[in-house]
Order: C-alpha cells, then sequence, then structure tokens
C-alpha cells in the first residue's frame, strides 16, 4: 500500500495493488505440502483409553472423540486400547472412523503386558501410526465359531476371505505389510512388539505417552489421500478422555458373561417372587437384572434358540422339585442349560461367548441345589404327618383330672378330655393312642406314677 501512494497509481492501478499487497501474505507463506503441520500451533493431542471388548460403547467414545478433534484441529488423537477383540460391526465403524477422520490418529496398544488380539488387529491396521508398547502382543484375527471352532465349509470360506480382504485393504491403505497382516487373519500369526516393528507392521514400540509423542514428532502421513502433513506434537497439551460412569457400567453390562450372569440371576429372583409372594426382594432385583441382561442382549449377538434352550432348562430344573421324575428333568434341564450357553452368543470372536467356567459353575451350581431340593420334597414326603388328629398320634400328656376311665389331660397348650383303660393319677405322664372328635384315648408311660 505504501508503494501505491509513492507512485500516486490511477484507481485502476489502486486496486491491482490492492489485491497484490491482500495476497502476499498468502503468497509468502506457501510452503511444500511435505512440510505443512498436521495442526495450528498449541493444538493438544487427544488421548483415548479403551480397555474392553469393541462394542457400542466403545465405538461411541471412540467416533465422538474424533468428531471433537476435528472441530478443535487437535494434533493427534492417541488410542490407547487393551482388547481381546469385540464385535465386528462395532470394529467396522471404528476403523471407518479412523480412516475418515482429519485428524491423525496413533493407536497404542497399552501398557506393557496388553494386547490387541483379533478385532483389535484390524483397528491398529487402521491407524495412521500403530505402535505398541513393550511385551504387548498383537494379531490372532482368524475367524472362529461361536465356541471358538473352525468354521467349515462355504460359510467359514466366506467369513475368511472377508476378514483377509478387509485387513489386506487396511494394511495397503497404510503401507504396512500386506501379506504378513493377512497371515494374522489366515493363520492366526500373532506378534511381539519388536516382532511386529521388525516385519513393520507397527511403527514405533514406546513405553510411555512422552516416548510415543518423541519417536512420531516430525513424521509424515498421507490425510486426506494425497495431501502430505507432517505431525506436530512437541509440546502439545494431552487431553485425557475416558468412558464416563455411565458408559463403564454399560461396557461392563455387555461383557458376555456379565450378561449371561445377569439373565439367570433375573429368572431365579422372578421365580422366587411368585412362589413367595410378598418376599419383594428377589422379584425387586430379578427385575431388574433381567431387564439389564435384555440390554446387553440387545447390543450382542444373541441367538434367540440359546436363550429358549437356557428358558427350557431352567422350567425343567424347577419342574424337578414339583414332579418325581427320577432324575429325568434334572438331566434333561441341565442339558438344556449347557447347550443354550454355549450357543447364545453367534459370533466368531471367542471373547464374545460365555465363559465355559461360568457354564460350568452354573451348571454344578443348579445340580446340587435341584438335587438337595428335590431331597428334602422326597423326605417330607416319607414324614409322618404331624398335622391335625394324625399329629396327635404318640404324643405325651399331663394327668389334670383322674383318669378312671375318663378324666381330663393337658397337652400342647390345652385341656383335652380323655379316656384310658388304665387308671392314671393326677400328674402322671400318659400317651396319645388315638383321637375321637375332642376326645383323647390314651395309656399311662411305662414306669410313669398312676
Amino acid at each position: 500500500m505504501n508503494v501505491c501512494r509513492a507512485l500516486r497509481s490511477p484507481p485502476a492501478w489502486a486496486a491491482i495493488c490492492l489485491a497484490v499487497a491482500l495476497a502476499g501474505p498468502l503468497l509468502g507463506s506457501t510452503q511444500d505440502p511435505a512440510a505443512a503441520d498436521a495442526s495450528p500451533a498449541g493444538a493438544g493431542i487427544y488421548r483415548v483409553r479403551i480397555g474392553s471388548i469393541l462394542h457400542p460403547i466403545a465405538r461411541d467414545l471412540l467416533v465422538e472423540t474424533l468428531e471433537l478433534a476435528d472441530r478443535e484441529r487437535a494434533a493427534a488423537v492417541v488410542v490407547e486400547i487393551d482388547t481381546p477383540g469385540g464385535l465386528l460391526t462395532s470394529t467396522r465403524e471404528m476403523t471407518t472412523a479412523v480412516l475418515g477422520a482429519r485428524t491423525p490418529v496413533v493407536v497404542w496398544v497399552a501398557p506393557e503386558g496388553a494386547q490387541a488380539a483379533s478385532a483389535g488387529f484390524f483397528l491398529l491396521m487402521a491407524a495412521d501410526f500403530a505402535v505398541m508398547a513393550p511385551a504387548t502382543n498383537t494379531g490372532a484375527a482368524h475367524p472362529v465359531g461361536g465356541q471358538g471352532e473352525t468354521i467349515e465349509g462355504i460359510l467359514g470360506k466366506k467369513v475368511e476371505e472377508d476378514a483377509a480382504a478387509n485387513v489386506r485393504a487396511l494394511a495397503a491403505r497404510r503401507g504396512r505389510d500386506v501379506a504378513l497382516a493377512e497371515k494374522a487373519v489366515l493363520e492366526s500369526r500373532s506378534f511381539t512388539a519388536e516382532e511386529a516393528l521388525a516385519a513393520k507392521l507397527i511403527d514405533l514400540v514406546a513405553a510411555d505417552l512422552p516416548a510415543l509423542v518423541a519417536g512420531l514428532d516430525g513424521r509424515t502421513f498421507e490425510k486426506p489421500p494425497g495431501e502430505t502433513r507432517r505431525l506436530a506434537l512437541a509440546g502439545a497439551v494431552v487431553r485425557e478422555f475416558s468412558m464416563n460412569p455411565v458408559q463403564r457400567f454399560l461396557s461392563a453390562l455387555l461383557h458376555p458373561n456379565v450378561a449371561y450372569i445377569l439373565f439367570l440371576l433375573g429368572l431365579f429372583g422372578l421365580y422366587a417372587e411368585f412362589t413367595h409372594p410378598g418376599a419383594v426382594l428377589p422379584g425387586v432385583v430379578g427385575a431388574i437384572a433381567l431387564v439389564l441382561a435384555l440390554y446387553a442382549f440387545s447390543a450382542l449377538p444373541v441367538r434367540f434358540a440359546g436363550i429358549a434352550l437356557i428358558l427350557l432348562g431352567v422350567g425343567m430344573l424347577i419342574a424337578e422339585i414339583k414332579v418325581t421324575s427320577y432324575g429325568i428333568l434334572t438331566l434333561g434341564g441341565i442339558g438344556s442349560l449347557v447347550l443354550g450357553s454355549l450357543i447364545l452368543y453367534r459370533s466368531p470372536e471367542p471373547a464374545l461367548r460365555v465363559s465355559l467356567g461360568v457354564i460350568a459353575t452354573f451348571a454344578g451350581f443348579f445340580l446340587v441345589v435341584t438335587v438337595f431340593l428335590a431331597v428334602l420334597a422326597l423326605r417330607s414326603a416319607r414324614t409322618p404327618v404331624r398335622a391335625g388328629a394324625e399329629g396327635l398320634i404318640g404324643a405325651r400328656a399331663t394327668v389334670r383330672a383322674r383318669l378312671d376311665p375318663d378324666g381330663k389331660v393337658f397337652l400342647q397348650g390345652e385341656w383335652w378330655n380323655a379316656t384310658s383303660e388304665v387308671p392314671a393319677e393326677v400328674g402322671a405322664e400318659v400317651e396319645v393312642v388315638g383321637v375321637d372328635g375332642m376326645t383323647l384315648s390314651v395309656r399311662p408311660v411305662s414306669g410313669a406314677r398312676s
């Protein structure tokens, strides 16, 4: 502008000079795209922790953090994971969110001893930068059946090929070893942190966050495709993101073992309330547990056949207490309960099925309780009746008015008319041998005073 005034330019030239003056700062700031920082100076590092299976709650936490980071132009998002696997749908949505984020995403398997197994391996491969702490492992991403078995036939081939294609696409997108990543799916290969680094499946081994920042600061990456950018992490402030108390509670509910236990507790709580009306507590606890279990089942991949078999098994065990089946209902109930528990979840992830230890514990518990109650019922059936007139036979009474043959006796806090073939004096102890209406037939107890 000073140049324009000095030249006393005509209005047209003044307009040209104004445009040049305004464009000058922009032209002067132009630099090689490879040198462009990923974020403005002072942008923070958003650190989000996922220490559970990959389910809808974990997905929401990651997606919300990535959206916030994009809006606030964060320097990077560090996703710290420790997971045995997770839901296929949630994993797909999480990898899609990572690939589509404007902010560079670092997936870090930590702390030491953590794992990114099965579905976690896919999330690690989707990251802009894959990092592992020492003494961690990843891989073992081969799809398996609901109980850990190999999926046979055409279905198994389809599932296997789909998972292999997915991991190949992720590894190729990030420039990682495609063949080795595929082996983690097809051959269930697992890798330590050092093995993964040597095989170029990850970018860095870092024991803590400062080491991660120092190791990644200044590295370049492409996001979006074709636009090379550079990480600027030095001096960035770390912001922590984790599940709030409600999310942690819901995350715990979505564990397959927890949902299964809540379902069984809910069933037996309601049964206890129906068989003992007015107890209230079993009904309240049972209803709450059942609703929470149904919430978990709505998010987990549940087979309705599994639920039906569990209900049938519980029904048989309850019926055993009421019906004499000589153990047939007990065996059928335990078998139905175990079979339903085994097929309850339909997922290729080993982490998404009921633990065999939990199934065995509950099956053993129900077997012991059912047998115990059946024995009590049998004993009760064989015990002589102790109520009404029959319950008075054999009871001991004390003479209150001389029996010769009629008189009065005191029995169980009451005065009774009594008759005896053998005379008995007041204070003598007699035994009831018969009941005729409101009159007792008695006889002196051997050795008693008469």
